[in-house]
């Protein structure tokens, strides 16, 4: 995982981009695909060539954006040279260091694909997947990437089972795999979602409490290569735990679309 939760990013300028659409080379980004980096600096360019690679066959214009969230390091660098090849490739940098939720929230905010792509920014996942992932969006708004064969301690594998077992009670909705940061879905599964520190954990069970269909898909786990894992189980058990009663809070007390009649 990338990396632990910091302080609130000052990110305003990004969000009034938001609004106009991507192109590149005049034809409106159709993908984006949101790549959260801290301290990757090692794993930037592999990365931007295995994602290039594995969609060189997609006949829709797609975007690859890297969330610098305040790297202390050379990764910024990195995404300047990875861009400085493929013009696909886009930046965005936290003024400091705010936590992955931030990063990905940041990377929704600052795109207008109508269809998002998300992988985690140390090559554990495998961007080779991202063509059935995406082919899994006929018949679902958000496919989940699950590591069936994950390559982690077996401590890691072990908090993982638990957590889910918690969420299971707490929230009446078992996925597979919250954790994993493979994930592809329609934009509009995200009406109604809200940014917080913990997004990136519960974005499944946030877009299916607001009627999203999910599929999840077995996906590609590797070793690290390079670089540090900025998550250990005890940096995210407490946490975790104070989300998940949150979450379960508001699964019971949001609103949903009510069928109503109209005079018209």
């Amino acid at each position: 995982m990338p990396f632990p939760e910091g302080r609130k990013p000052k990110i305003r300028f990004l969000f009034s981009r938001a609004a106009r659409p991507r192109r590149l080379r005049g034809v409106p980004v159709e993908i984006s695909i949101i790549v959260p980096v801290f301290n990757e600096a090692a794993n930037v360019q592999p990365l931007a060539r295995e994602t290039a690679a594995a969609l060189a066959q997609e006949r829709r214009a797609f975007e690859l954006v890297f969330v610098d969230d305040g790297s202390a390091d050379a990764t910024w660098t990195e995404i300047g040279a990875a861009r400085q090849r493929d013009p696909r490739v886009r930046g965005l940098r936290h003024a400091h260091n705010a936590g992955q939720s931030a990063a990905l929230w940041t990377g929704l905010q600052a795109t207008t694909g109508p269809i998002i792509a998300t992988l985690d920014g140390d090559l554990q996942n495998d961007p080779a997947d991202l063509p059935q992932l995406l082919a899994g969006l006929d018949q679902a708004d958000f496919v989940a990437g699950v590591r069936l064969h994950r390559q982690d301690s077996w401590l890691r594998r072990f908090s993982s089972r638990l957590a889910r077992r918690a969420r299971r009670t707490c929230l009446g909705v078992d996925f597979q795999d919250t954790g994993c940061g493979l994930r592809v879905f329609k934009r509009s599964a995200l009406t109604g979602i809200f940014g917080f520190n913990g997004l990136h954990r519960f974005l499944p069970v946030l877009v299916h409490g607001a009627g999203a269909r999910i599929v999840e898909m077995p996906v590609h786990h590797r070793p690290r290569q390079a670089g540090v894992s900025k998550y250990g189980v005890w940096n995210r058990l407490g946490r975790g735990l104070l989300d998940l009663l949150a979450i379960a809070w508001y699964q019971k007390r949001r609103l949903r679309p009510i069928p109503f009649t109209t005079t018209e």
